[in-house]
């Protein structure tokens, strides 16, 4: 008798145990969550609170744009807006026009190498393999500045320094990498039955590709596409280096340097200016934000 209620209370005091546990370990102290939510409200003002500071300030005219004591609202229009965008300050629509352009031709030229070269090596074993993902490794691993040069002349070589063709190739090869690396990862989930059920039915392999793996990639293209237009859309080291110093052929990351001067910076200009130049990024990554967290944990599963 003395043992069996030993038992009782030494099982009744382990389910007590596990039960503490288990509430340890799904609720959180009232200090704890205070905690927590005082330091994501803080990272997230810090995080927001340049970009609001940079929407205020476009409000503003320039005169009013810095000051010792700034103020939230100092005579605050829509005049820095209508000035960009009409024309007085710098060919913004022609610089717009240019940056579309760009930015498009490198999304659709480096999406569409970077998977085909991805499902490649995702798929076939072949000479050469290991040694093209260490080159797209070692790519990466320069910065931008020390390739301005080599870049340079290999353009001018080609008789394609100062075009619009030659930033767009000078984009892809550093995006294509990058992009490569990502598909594959999301290729190598796709289970190879897809393939081979394809072929049965007499797709060759681009035809497998084409109709099969790649509409099964959509999260994966996601990620690589936002990549590839956000590094296109926002450079300024290669715009500044292959394009013509013309007007006409400026991009709007390069075109906002008209806004600073030798001396003095026109601050509520340049700021409209950079709210303008956000709102296509903005845009493209709503459209592509519910693919982005499944494209991209996907695309780390396998390297």
């Amino acid at each position: 008798m003395i043992t069996a209620n030993a038992a009782a209370v030494s099982a009744t005091r382990g389910g007590a145990a596990l039960a503490k546990l288990a509430l340890r370990r799904g609720e959180r102290s009232l200090l704890a969550s205070i905690g927590l939510h005082g330091a994501l409200i803080s990272a997230s003002f810090v995080s927001v609170f340049p970009i609001f500071w940079v929407l205020v300030t476009s409000f503003k005219p320039d005169t009013k744009a810095i000051s010792p004591q700034p103020k939230l609202l100092d005579e605050s229009n829509i005049d820095n807006y209508l000035n960009v965008l009409s024309g007085a300050k710098g060919d913004f629509l022609g610089w717009f026009g240019n940056s579309v352009l760009i930015a498009g031709l490198t999304t659709a030229l480096a999406v569409f190498v970077a998977a085909s070269t991805g499902y490649a090596l995702s798929r076939f074993r072949f000479p050469g393999r290991r040694s093209l993902l260490l080159g797209f490794l070692a790519i990466q691993m320069f910065p931008f500045a020390v390739l301005i040069v080599p870049l340079y002349n290999l353009l001018l070589g080609l008789g394609l320094q100062g075009r619009a063709l030659g930033l767009v190739l000078v984009y892809c090869s550093t995006t294509v990498p990058f992009c490569t690396y990502m598909l594959k990862g999301y290729f190598d989930t796709v289970p190879t039955d897809i393939d081979e059920a394809g072929r049965m039915d007499g797709l060759s392999p681009f035809g497998v590709f084409w109709r099969l793996v790649l509409p099964l990639a959509k999260p994966g293209l996601a990620v690589t596409a936002f990549y590839a237009f956000v590094t296109a859309w926002g450079e300024v080291a290669f715009a500044s280096a292959f394009l013509s110093a013309a007007d006409e052929s400026k991009t709007l990351a390069v075109g906002l340097q008209v806004f600073i001067q030798q001396n003095r910076t026109e601050w509520g200009h340049l700021s409209a200016a950079s709210i303008l130049v956000a709102l296509p990024a903005v845009a493209v990554f709503y459209l592509v934000q519910r693919f982005l967290v499944g494209g991209l944990s996907a695309g780390a599963v396998k390297g």
